[in-house]
């Protein structure tokens, strides 16, 4: 194990959080707050702890996968352990347990609360709780990546550790320009819906707050009610970006280099889409009588379809009362997530395009023993190392569910609240059914189970495996 090059590394971590609290401040600023002293605090503290790790320089370049996931994980244990400190040294939660779990939730994007109030809070407290999800999002170490200071070896291995999807491939050849190329249309497309949501009317705290959980498909709205009090036009640019910010970079790539056939010969795209559509429809003639016309049916089954699928959580009605018909596809939808390659979470359309195929693989081959025939995606072939790891992660991921559940189950919760509470933090969801419902929130639970959640929220995030690896005592040892 590389010490140095790991240290450094969560160092550049701590000194770019203690530059993004700063838009904390100014917004404390503007609104003339004095929870902004909690934003300076923190701010000084990441850099006491941050630039002394960065001063000194790596006395290895040697970088293998192994750093590359003891990074990550230590660097997002560290980025959220940061990020909780505004929020108790401002007052606004005093369990140092309830403002891990907030933070937590903000950067994996889940959008998970224990505020029964959010309207209460301080304009920068919010800003950094929405901003988190803005930042966790494309990823943190992704930005790293396109900084000078970050000039070392195994570029591609830091990014597989982080970005979400079974494989993870260049856009371009160098691994820096491809960073910047996934950046650029992060923030064009995040510019875009903030000024389509001003056009529409909304102010521009809300549209950049929306906007953030709407881009990093976290969902921490600023409203008790979400976003149900907004317009509907609004609705449908959220309903629209929410899909949008759940397909795989790599389609708007094809799209810019003018590849568009390229892009649109994507298997996984077109799935996703038609998981959407389908899950649409069926809900909206399910939950035609709960309002007022069809239209409206279908406008209500979009957003909160678009919402779950993608993993960001917004919702615009209580669909805690929804038949249970459309209340079971949405728990569906939970597990199904956004493409790979795209801000959202859940087990991915790419990794369940592999396992239907393999099982029609499987079924081919009782039937021909004798052929040989690879699964194809976008007719290339899929290497076996990729569909090994999709079945090793479904069996981690079942196992660290159902055990999950069994230790959140401790807090005598009804099965449901215990089943969709873990659903929804582990694919990084937000709200469940029952008492997480979009109208409850996580405050419920005690701290060992908040603490088993949080887990499961920065373990769903980072692919389950980097985290894991910090069990292993081989990973520790120094070669």
């Amino acid at each position: 194990m590389n010490y140095s090059i790991v240290f450094y590394i969560i160092g550049w971590i701590l000194n770019l959080e203690a530059a993004f609290m700063s838009l904390g401040c100014i917004t404390a600023l503007i609104y003339g707050e004095k929870a902004g002293w909690s934003f300076v605090v923190s701010i000084l503290l990441c850099l006491v702890i941050g630039l002394p790790l960065t001063v000194r320089k790596p006395s290895s370049h040697i970088f293998y996968l192994r750093e590359s996931f003891v990074s990550t994980a230590l660097g997002w244990i560290a980025l959220s352990c940061m990020g909780a400190l505004p929020f108790l040294f401002s007052g606004v939660l005093h369990n140092p347990v309830d403002a891990l779990f907030e933070t937590v939730s903000g950067f994996t994007t889940t959008g998970s609360s224990i505020f029964t109030d959010v309207e209460i809070l301080p304009r920068c407290i919010l800003f950094w709780r929405s901003f988190t999800h803005w930042i966790g999002g494309m990823g943190v170490l992704v930005f790293l990546l396109i900084l000078p200071p970050l000039a070392v070896g195994g570029r591609m291995n830091l990014m597989k550790a982080e970005s979400p999807g079974p494989s993870v491939s260049r856009l371009v050849p160098k691994v820096q320009a491809t960073a910047k190329i996934l950046y650029i249309l992060y923030v064009i497309m995040t510019l875009v819906e903030i000024v389509l949501l001003l056009a529409g009317g909304m102010p521009l705290f809300d549209s950049l707050t929306i906007t953030f959980g709407t881009a990093g498909t976290g969902g921490f709205g600023i409203k008790n009610d979400s976003c149900a009090g907004y317009t509907t036009y609004q609705q449908v640019v959220i309903t629209i970006f929410m899909i949008l910010f759940g397909v795989n970079f790599n389609f708007y790539f094809l799209l810019a280099v003018k590849k568009g056939r390229q892009a649109l010969q994507s298997e996984e795209v077109r799935a996703y889409l038609l998981i959407i559509l389908a899950a649409i429809l069926l809900i909206a003639v399910n939950i035609r009588g709960y309002f007022s016309h069809f239209g409206q049916a279908v406008q209500q089954s979009a957003f909160q379809v678009g919402s779950i699928i993608t993993t960001t959580g917004y919702a615009t009605t209580d669909f805690n009362l929804w038949p249970e018909f459309s209340r079971t596809i949405l728990v569906m939808l939970m597990f199904v997530g956004a493409c790979a390659g795209s801000t959202g979470g859940g087990i991915k359309v790419y990794r369940l395009l592999i396992m239907v195929k393999t099982v029609k693989k499987e079924l081919r081959q009782l039937l021909h023993p004798r052929s040989i025939k690879k699964i194809q995606i976008d007719g290339k072939a899929v290497e076996h190392e990729v569909v090994r790891s999709t079945n090793v992660f479904l069996i981690v991921y079942l196992l660290i569910f159902i055990f999950s559940i069994l230790l959140v189950s401790l807090d005598n919760k009804d099965l449901i609240t215990n089943f969709t509470a873990v659903a929804s933090t582990l694919n990084n969801i937000g709200p469940g059914l029952g008492d997480v419902g979009p109208l409850g929130n996580f405050s419920g639970f005690s701290n060992f189970s908040k603490l088993v959640m949080t887990f499961d929220m920065l373990a769903g995030r980072l692919e389950l495996f980097p985290l894991l690896l910090l069990f292993m005592r081989s990973t520790w040892k120094k070669f």
